[in-house]
């Protein structure tokens, strides 16, 4: 059964109508992907119809299944399905300016202090560890619960810690795919339906060669070049590429490209990482502070403009396919694989560079214990758990 979306009769308005809600979203949306898609679902479906119920799960469903930020894929898609390719540029650049503009004066700060004996940003250190662990606690509910799956979390975390090394947890995540197909391939296709999309399949193959092109080209082109920006291009590319799992998995693979290469220091690097989870919209935003430490607003707008062009490419792309992939078992067990790898990675990330930087003393270590119970347990907001914790950490330089 075909399922149309609820397209608006004037393409300019309705580009322009996408701009001011998904705005509206990104000045409102905290708490993460998850929270991202339950306020989703309240505007566009509950109060403006522009899908149905089934579509919008079926659209959650495909922007769960390709790699990058599954919350600004699914306003892409949102944006796309009701007033074309503008319309998902126009719902991307509406979700995420708020987050930019908030993270960008957040660098401003930080590039006129010295974080080395900071406590309130020791205190955003401990914050990360608590918003991982909490990430990982419930992938791993989801994601890692078998014996199969668990075990693949445990080898890719042993071998991401072993292995430091920039294309490791890369090529951690093609094994597992690979393993998947062949261990995981009778795993049940889900229910499909159609989406009507008003994209043509020829756009959305080149958007698809595109995709792989720049993952290709780019570190060629690299490395025949000596320009920074363009080391940042293909650097954060790359990462928005390979993300699978949620915002929080950036952290591990930023984390490889930036703080080995000496493009920024760890204590900056997790202070940004922190911040990012006290604002509004993507988490992936988090490129945009570390573009701008990196290379001032140049390097800012280079970072955010490479994270997030995969996640175009592939929703574009991907749409009118949709059907044939999610019904494919090999490609259905590949992601079950992947996404027990990714847990292992963020788990390898939880220890290094988290624990190992963050945790350095008894009361570290129970102050992240508390603001883990209050995000897990008692459903506090990341914004609150952010001000706690730069909080604590200030108070813990004074004793």
């Amino acid at each position: 059964m075909e399922s149309a979306p609820k397209q608006h009769p004037n393409k300019g308005k309705a580009i322009w109508e996408v701009l001011l809600v998904s705005t509206k979203l990104g000045l409102t949306s905290f708490g993460g992907p998850i929270a991202h898609l339950g306020y989703f679902h309240h505007e566009y479906i509950h109060k403006r119809k522009w899908l149905d119920e089934k579509s919008y799960a079926d659209l959650v469903a495909l922007c769960q299944f390709l790699p990058g930020p599954a919350s600004s894929q699914v306003g892409i898609g949102i944006g796309t399905l009701r007033a074309g390719l503008l319309g998902g540029a126009a719902a991307w650049l509406g979700f995420t300016m708020p987050s930019i503009l908030i993270l960008l004066f957040f660098s401003l700060v930080m590039k006129t202090i010295d974080v080395s004996n900071s406590g309130w940003i020791h205190g955003l250190k401990i914050v990360a560890v608590a918003i991982v662990a909490q990430a990982i606690f419930g992938m791993g509910k989801k994601l890692a619960s078998t014996k199969s799956t668990a075990t693949i979390a445990i080898a890719a975390a042993s071998i991401t810690l072993v292995w430091q090394a920039v294309f490791s947890q890369v090529l951690i995540i093609v094994l597992a795919g690979l393993l998947g197909v062949w261990a995981f391939k009778t795993a049940s296709a889900q229910e499909t339906s159609h989406i009507q999309v008003n994209v043509h399949r020829y756009l959305a193959i080149a958007c698809l060669l595109s995709y792989v092109l720049l993952l290709f080209l780019l570190p060629i082109l690299n490395g025949l070049g000596h320009s920074p920006l363009l080391a940042l291009f293909d650097s954060f590319y790359r990462v928005g590429s390979l993300v699978f799992g949620g915002g929080h998995v950036v952290l591990p693979l930023l984390e490889r490209e930036m703080v080995p290469q000496g493009w920024t220091s760890k204590e900056v690097f997790l202070a940004g990482y922190g911040a990012a989870q006290a604002v509004p919209g993507p988490l992936f935003t988090f490129a945009t502070y570390l573009g701008a430490m990196f290379s001032g607003i140049k390097g800012a707008i280079v970072g955010t403009l490479a994270i997030f062009l995969p996640a175009y490419l592939l929703i574009v792309g991907a749409l009118p396919f949709w059907n044939a992939l999610r019904s494919n078992p090999s490609i259905q067990g590949a992601l079950v694989s992947i996404n027990a790898a990714v847990v292992g990675i963020l788990l390898a990330a939880l220890y290094n560079p988290l624990w190992t930087t963050a945790i350095l003393h008894t009361s570290d270590f129970i102050v992240a214990l508390l603001l883990f119970g209050l995000l897990v347990f008692w459903k506090l907001p990341p914004w609150i758990i952010v001000l706690l914790g730069a909080a604590a950490g200030e108070a813990i330089s004074y004793l």
